[in-house]
């Protein structure tokens, strides 16, 4: 009972209260002890017990207005579980069980199917044997961020000799951090959405300078902790540089997953999107996530492919909706098996079903696996217009050179080097003037009549189609530019094939270089086509064109006769 007296409630406690027990307690022999102690502190003034008993009350609920701050900021990790579990549930209860995995067979034989299909088939790749014969954590989750970024949007032909050069020049976390943004974009250069590359600078130099030099765990600090880093790419690392049992979605995995579950509703929706990053979760094998996570991709890659998938060498065909929605359409084709074949189908109806295909887009049997997964319409990138000059000093001491000027430190290729340009007007005579005057805001005074229109480049961009008004203009007979102002600068031949341009001035370059009109269309990746790259005529078309070709008179006397 004493312990009642030291402990206050919140509020005060009279005397009074709690003299009937103490009472209670002095009848007893064995409690003399308490009794004395009782009457030692009936001494003390009746306002420094309740002063006591304040302040005891105070700290009481300071403690636990803490507890409850401490629980509202960072809730426990059972907490955070068993929300996790909820939202998991909420999320399988929402659809029809048709889309979903429904019990733990179909989940162990989707991994073991994949699991061993990938430890067979699998592509030898460069940031995969880094990553598997590192020890050292931090560099492993590095070389994985680095390949990650880069294949992004971005062909694995292509990145292969990237990421060797990347990787052979800043090998670690602190290398990239110390160098400079130049540097990063000469590297880059030509392989397209060159925020990358500066973003990935960027999370390299917050790992040194802010975190102690080592890459955060897990899926959720590293897509909250480093610039640049989305959902996919935390899960990528996490999985497969640290073992977080994390499921990741990308392109080939959608394309997997809608299959195997005929999902036929728009992938880029967000309830799909939801959907699927649920199924990845539930599939990612706890055992081995990153090899899970890269199997699915590899499968997406290789079999599982947007135009001609090879469904008979896929190792989860069995388990996929697709696969046995075509085989039963072939079954009911057949005439020596009359009736319908028992296929499961979606339970729900197509109206009601958020992840069925709309009424409006039915299955077609002639696509096959490729009904899925569906798309709404892209909206076509917004076209504009440039006029841009390749400005060329022919006898400048050292070579030619030519004049390039810097982007703005954001927006479109942020940071890079280009010719002087300006946005193109309607009208070819202003188009003309505005060029000249930019140009020679970089190098001075130019002779106007020696601008020459050569061509047209056109260049899409993810969302701008760009039409570049190719102009060129020599300084032939001039005292050389040495002095430009900041921002520019002259480079030979040569520098320019290794700055850091874009695929759209290299295509620019080539035209000024070939120095003859034409068109040249294509998207970032594109070719110039010139006449030596055309495609010779077979023999038969040869003698169709001869046949048609108009009789044209070549001797010099006949040339007279028609023009009088």
């Amino acid at each position: 009972m004493l312990r009642q007296v030291g402990t206050a409630r919140r509020g005060q406690i009279s005397l009074a209260e709690t003299q009937p027990e103490w009472s209670y307690l002095s009848a007893q022999p064995a409690k003399s002890k308490l009794l004395s102690l009782w009457r030692a502190i009936m001494k003390k003034p009746q306002a420094a017990v309740r002063s006591r008993l304040r302040k005891q009350a105070s700290r009481q609920e300071g403690r636990e207005k803490r507890v409850l701050s401490s629980s509202q900021v960072k809730p426990s990790t059972a907490a955070a579980g068993l929300a996790k579990r909820q939202e998991e549930a909420a999320w399988q209860a929402s659809v029809s069980s048709y889309h979903l995995f429904r019990d733990t067979a179909e989940v162990m034989a989707f991994r073991e199917n994949l699991l061993n299909w990938y430890d067979r088939e699998k592509r030898d790749l460069p940031w995969r044997r880094l990553a598997e014969g590192e020890v050292d954590l931090d560099r492993r989750a590095y070389a994985v961020w680095v390949s990650e970024v880069m294949l992004q949007q971005t062909q694995v032909a292509t990145v292969i000799d990237y990421y060797t050069r990347w990787m052979q020049k800043w090998p670690t976390l602190q290398d990239l951090a110390s160098a400079s943004l130049e540097e990063v974009n000469q590297l880059w250069a030509g392989l397209g959405y060159y925020s990358r590359g500066r973003r990935l600078q960027q999370g390299a130099r917050k790992v040194v300078e802010e975190l102690g030099g080592h890459v955060p765990h897990t899926a959720e600090s590293l897509q909250r902790l480093l610039p640049g880093v989305g959902r996919y790419t935390a899960g990528a690392i996490a999985s497969i540089a640290f073992g977080q049992a994390t499921g990741v979605v990308d392109g080939n995995v959608i394309r997997v997953l809608c299959r195997v579950r005929a999902i036929g509703a728009d992938s880029s929706s967000t309830l799909v999107s939801q959907h699927l990053w649920g199924l990845s979760q539930q599939l990612v094998d706890p055992a081995r996530p990153g090899d899970f996570n890269q199997a699915a991709m590899e499968l997406g890659a290789l079999v599982c492919t947007p135009q001609h998938p090879r469904c008979s060498q896929c190792p989860v065909r069995s388990l996929c909706r697709a696969h046995q929605k075509v085989e039963r359409g072939k079954l009911l084709a057949s005439q020596s098996l009359p009736g319908s074949p028992d296929v499961e189908e979606c339970a729900s109806s197509t109206e009601q079903c958020q992840l069925c295909a709309h009424p409006t887009e039915p299955w077609d049997q002639t696509l096959g696996v490729t009904n899925f997964p569906r798309k709404a319409s892209r909206r076509p990138p917004r076209e504009e217009r440039s006029a841009i000059c390749v400005l060329e000093q022919p006898r400048a001491p050292g070579g030619p050179q030519i004049l390039l000027v810097q982007r703005p430190s954001s927006g479109l290729l942020a940071g890079l080097w280009e010719f002087p340009s300006v946005t193109a007007e309607a009208s070819g005579r202003c188009q003309h003037e505005a060029l000249l005057q930019e140009l020679q805001s970089w190098a001075g005074p130019l002779p106007a009549s020696h601008l020459q229109h050569l061509g047209q480049v056109v260049h899409t961009f993810s969302h701008i189609k760009l039409t570049y008004q190719v102009y060129g203009l020599a300084l032939e007979g001039q005292t050389p530019v040495t002095i430009v102002p900041p921002g520019a600068r002259w480079l030979t031949r040569e520098e320019f094939h290794t700055a850091a341009v874009s695929t759209a001035m290299k295509k620019v370059f080539r035209v000024y270089e070939g120095q003859q009109p034409g068109i040249c269309k294509g998207s970032k990746r594109s070719q110039v086509s010139t006449p030596s790259s055309r495609k010779k005529p077979s023999p038969g078309q040869q003698l169709l064109d001869n046949f048609f070709r108009p009789l044209i008179p070549t001797d010099s006397s006949n040339l007279n006769s028609m023009a009088q």
